[in-house]
């Protein structure tokens, strides 16, 4: 195994460098994408418009040799125009029958660009997709691409015609990964580099199998007693309900579930990973606790009147592991 980890992490090495000449100044995002995908789940993205989220998810797609669709979320878009639908053929006998047309869907990386912009009844459409990774069309089962992931843009301003996310849809996502500006060296470089006669392009350095093999070998990654332990002791803290701390059982209105702990165990793996070390550890656990855990608690309104944040929460259930 020694040497699979070190082939890996050489390889994302490599990967990291190639999206590094494209997208500047978001190196801890970039990574926690990386992480996602090793981990074999779907990541929202969320930040103001010009930060690069779309080019990112793009560029992933290409440096992991994915076959990538993307569509864009509008009010009027429907589930159909994303899974697909049945069309009545008529053949030269006269007979008549249904053929099944893929959506954008069947892909093995799926854009979702302002996820926010559908509606419900379309956002939901993803939710069978990211979970159990096939569709159910007029009763009938259509099995997805592998691997497949979903890796959703959400513009963070108030404005009309958006809809949040559902929390059963929100609880779907291993992360939400916010995407700030880029300090002033890396928009320098920026600038230079995209307005010019020529621009550097990204090339695979993956193909799916072998991302199939790096999840594979992500799950074959021993987890000490003590970063089991910590991932409970966070999580299980986080719900209002037995928590020890105050913060959490006066301003928390539902915390993470156990979907909570599962993304943090594979996430710390992936993480140890692109490190090239062979265990995570503790310190890995409290660096994806904000991206894992974020989406997964709702604050109460006695918050809200207090100005406490969910970055505040978080802060004080890292006390508890650290």
């Amino acid at each position: 195994m020694v040497g699979e980890v070190e082939s890996l992490n050489s390889r994302l090495a490599e990967a990291r460098e190639v999206i590094a000449r494209v997208i500047f100044g978001q190196a801890k995002v970039v990574d926690d994408s990386i992480i996602t995908l090793l981990a074999g789940g779907h990541a929202l993205l969320i930040g103001v418009p010009g930060l690069a989220k779309t080019r990112l998810v793009q560029t992933l797609g290409t440096v992991f040799g994915l076959d990538a669709k993307r569509v864009q979320f509008t009010p009027d878009l429907m589930p159909a125009d994303i899974l697909g639908s049945e069309v009545l053929e008529e053949a030269e006998s006269g007979s008549r029958s249904f053929r099944f047309i893929n959506g954008p869907v069947f892909c093995q990386l799926l854009m979702a660009d302002e996820i926010n912009r559908a509606s419900p009844r379309t956002q939901s459409a993803l939710l069978q997709a990211m979970q159990e990774h096939k569709v159910s069309i007029a009763g009938q089962y259509h099995d997805l691409p592998q691997p497949f992931h979903v890796l959703a843009t959400q513009n963070p301003l108030e404005q009309e015609g958006t809809y949040p996310l559902p929390e059963a849809q929100l609880d779907r996502f291993l992360m939400q990964i916010d995407v700030d500006y880029p300090d002033l060296e890396a928009e320098r470089h920026m600038l230079l580099a995209t307005t010019g006669a020529e621009e550097d392009k990204p090339v695979a350095v993956f193909d799916a199998a072998e991302l199939i093999a790096a999840q594979q070998l992500v799950r074959r990654v021993p987890v000490g007693e003590s970063v089991v332990s910590a991932i409970l002791t966070l999580v299980r803290a986080g719900r209002p309900a037995e928590s020890p701390l105050e913060i959490v059982r006066r301003h928390v209105a539902w915390g993470p579930g156990p979907r909570a702990a599962q993304a943090l165990m594979l996430a710390v793996r992936a993480r140890a990973l692109i490190d090239g070390r062979l265990a995570p550890s503790v310190e890995d656990v409290a660096a994806l606790a904000r991206p894992i855990l974020q989406h997964r608690m709702a604050l109460g309104f006695a918050a809200r009147a207090e100005g406490v944040r969910i970055t505040d929460v978080i802060e004080a259930l890292l006390a508890t592991v650290r």
